[in-house]
Parts: structure tokens; sequence; C-alpha cells
């Protein structure tokens, strides 16, 4: 009967067990899903993430005032500042792909690498289309990597910032 969540003759999900049912198949209920990982998975966000959050307070500080995640704009950047036509990304080391050899970070997982290397492969070929698109309407653009963000090198990371948005940084006072 139709609206009953059931597959009606004929549809495409009722070929497919995997696929039927009200959550969209198995692996959508859980069914042979690690619960300690899906557990870990729900902790990632995908914005006002750690690092970003310090990039934010950082700007901030610097005296710069900025849109966050504007979705008009190719890729939703996570700072836009949009007089200076500048656009800041936090990218996670791990999911983007950071390419710095000492970066421990974007280590690939040992488990799975069939799943993980393709799609954090398509993670940074999005990233690479992003960055062009913005840059072929006229947006400079300053990718800052996650272990960038450590409280060791927030100082760097002041002054790149800074750098990138035109200003001069303020002596740090006593």
């Amino acid at each position: 009967m139709a609206g009953d969540g059931a597959a009606e003759p004929g549809d495409p999900l009722s070929r497919n067990p995997d696929l039927s049912g009200p959550a969209g198949g198995a692996a959508a209920r859980g069914v042979g899903v690690d619960p300690a990982r899906s557990a870990q998975m729900r902790l990632v966000r995908g914005k006002d993430t750690g690092p970003e959050m310090v990039v934010r307070r950082l700007a901030h500080g610097l005296g710069y005032r900025f849109r966050l995640h504007r979705r008009d704009l190719p890729g939703a950047p996570d700072l836009v500042f949009a007089g200076r036509r500048g656009i800041v990304f936090v990218h996670g080391c791990f999911w983007h792909r950071h390419g710095d050899p000492g970066c421990w970070r974007a280590r690939l997982p040992k488990s799975r690498p069939e799943f993980w290397v393709p799609k954090l492969s398509a993670n940074a070929a999005r990233d690479a289309s992003v960055e062009a698109a913005l840059r072929a309407d006229g947006w400079e653009v300053l990718v800052i990597w996650e272990c960038e963000t450590t409280p060791t090198r927030r100082r760097a990371l002041a002054e790149r910032l800074d750098g990138f948005l035109g200003g001069k940084i303020r002596p740090q006072e006593s």
C-alpha cells in the first residue's frame, strides 16, 4: 500500500533488500556497524570546530570582521571577509589531506584503505575545484590547516592571517 513505507512492486528499492525499509537499508539502520566507530564519527563536526574557533578568535582579536559559512559562495567558506575579497578555509588535516609530511594528523587509516583513499582524495579534489572557482570570481583564498592552530603555532598563524588580510600585527603588550 502506498505511503506505508513499503516498496511498491516495480519500485527499484524492492529489488534490493539492503535499500528497502524506512531507514534506507541495513547499514543506515546500524546493522553490522561498530557502535564505538559510530560514536566517534558522530563527534566530527562540519563547522564551529575547535580549529575554526581558534582562527575566528584570532581574526576578531586582530580587529577583522567577517561572515561565516556563506552558502552563496562555492564551498561555503569558513570565514568571508567580503570588503577585502578574502576567504579563509580552516581544513582538518585528516579530512582534507594535508600534504605536509610532518603532519601526523593527515596519515591514512590502516583499516579499509579501499574506502578511505577514494573518499579523502575526492575531498582534496573538491577543495581544489572550490578554490579555483573562488579565485576565478576574484576572491583571495587562504587555507589554514588544523595543525597550524596549536598553541605553539598561534603567533605565527596570527602573523600569517594578518599578512593575508593586509593589516599590521600589533606588538604584544607586556
